[in-house]
């Protein structure tokens, strides 16, 4: 199994690294309606299909691939701003995806530290953590707050391990998008993707993922099937 069931006989730590949107909370459909009417607002006609495949960059990151370096830096500013106002509507009305909070719990359960890896902060951060419930079960969080760049660069996984004090070598990322298994594969840990953000499986395999389920609870499922 790429993520054994059982506590490990060495004492070594573990960890399990998520990404959060589209991974453990049903919000890439949302970002991607706000992030097309920012857009719109400041007249640009971005198709939604596109905005979907840049879903999981930070904000300037996902600007520049949408409208280019020079745009980017003039507007990205005032863009994410935009964003931010209209996805902050959605804070009170988050939902967990199907057995994320679950999986949270069994893993820290079983020894396992549990990092989040975001480029949410702030606020938005605060709401997804609502949102998925298991705070308990959360060893620590690297969010936009803590890192220079975004995924796909390996510096938030690496920024989580860090915080667990694991080794890459003894962890795993569980991730939706090409962004998150490229951030990973950088970071050199096993990469395990959910198909729940929308992105094909072919996709997330060619940018890295060891495995692909169809979101937390099927991971949670082979879980216990495999400690049988």
């Amino acid at each position: 199994m790429l993520i054994p069931d059982d506590r490990p006989d060495d004492g070594e730590p573990r960890a399990a690294v998520f990404d959060v949107d589209g991974t453990l909370v049903d919000t890439n459909a949302l970002h991607v309606v706000t992030w097309w009417e920012a857009f719109r607002q400041a007249g640009h006609a971005v198709p939604t299909h596109e905005i979907h495949r840049s879903v999981g960059l930070r904000s300037a990151d996902l600007v520049a691939r949408l409208l280019g370096e020079e745009r980017a830096r003039e507007e990205a500013e005032a863009l994410g701003a935009a964003h931010k106002a209209l996805y902050g509507q959605y804070f009170g009305r988050l939902a967990p995806l199907p057995g994320a909070g679950d999986l949270l719990r069994h893993l820290a359960g079983n020894g396992w530290r549990v990092v989040l890896a975001t480029s949410a902060g702030g606020q938005e951060l605060s709401a997804l953590r609502r949102a998925l419930d298991a705070d308990e079960s959360i060893t620590a969080t690297a969010s936009a707050d803590d890192v220079s760049e975004g995924k796909p660069s390996p510096e938030p996984v690496e920024q989580a391990l860090e915080l667990a004090g694991v080794a890459a070598e003894n962890a795993v990322f569980v991730g939706d998008t090409v962004w998150d298994m490229r951030a990973g594969t950088r970071a050199g840990v096993r990469c395990l993707a959910v198909l729940c953000g929308g992105i094909p499986r072919e996709d997330l395999e060619e940018a890295g993922a060891d495995a692909v389920y169809t979101d937390p609870a099927a991971l949670l499922d082979s879980l216990r099937a495999g400690a049988k």
